[in-house]
């Protein structure tokens, strides 16, 4: 994605970061509003909204990062407004979607797949995010540190934290 100062080129730069990341970020709002995906779908449109106001020189080499902080930003303003600050998830099992089919994985993988998303909904509202962040969408602890306002250092622990503790439950899950 290489956004520039070309008004031929502006669309399309665009249209690209639609493509490529409307459907992670629905997912990473619906957990940021509580698991309302009209509500996600709301956040997302008004953050692609406004990176159709951005210069593309001041996007150009972090878009990405720059849509998932806007987006988190959005999701907060929007649970404000309601008054209802709830916690990320209140035990819901998140779905992830795509539009191909899932040929070739059995029923084990799915269930410990579906073992780990329980497990991870079970942690800390912070360490959801990071973990979410991190695994889900492959942001670096940089970029996780300035999506969420915490430090680097905050971020690795966060992480650290979460995934011994999803060992350790998955260590006593196993026969």
């Amino acid at each position: 994605m290489n956004p520039t100062g070309n008004d031929e080129h502006a669309g399309s730069w665009i249209d690209e970061a639609v493509r490529e990341h409307q459907a992670p970020l629905v997912r990473y709002a619906t957990r940021l509003v509580g698991g309302d995906e009209e509500r996600a779908r709301d956040v997302v449109q008004d953050t692609f909204v406004r990176l159709l106001k951005q210069p593309p020189e001041q996007v150009n080499g972090h878009v990405v990062e720059w849509l998932y902080t806007v987006c988190r930003n959005r999701a907060m303003d929007v649970l404000r407004k309601e008054g209802r600050m709830r916690a990320f998830a209140e035990g819901e099992v998140e779905k992830v979607t795509t539009g191909e089919a899932r040929p070739g994985r059995d029923l084990e993988a799915e269930e410990r797949r579906e073992a780990v998303l329980a497990m991870i909904d079970q942690l800390p509202a912070n360490q959801q995010e990071v973990i979410r962040l991190k695994f889900q969408n492959g942001f670096s602890y940089k970029e996780i540190s300035r999506i969420t306002e915490l430090s680097v250092s905050n971020v690795g622990f966060l992480i650290h934290t979460a995934v011994k503790k999803l060992r350790q439950e998955m260590a006593m899950q196993r026969p």
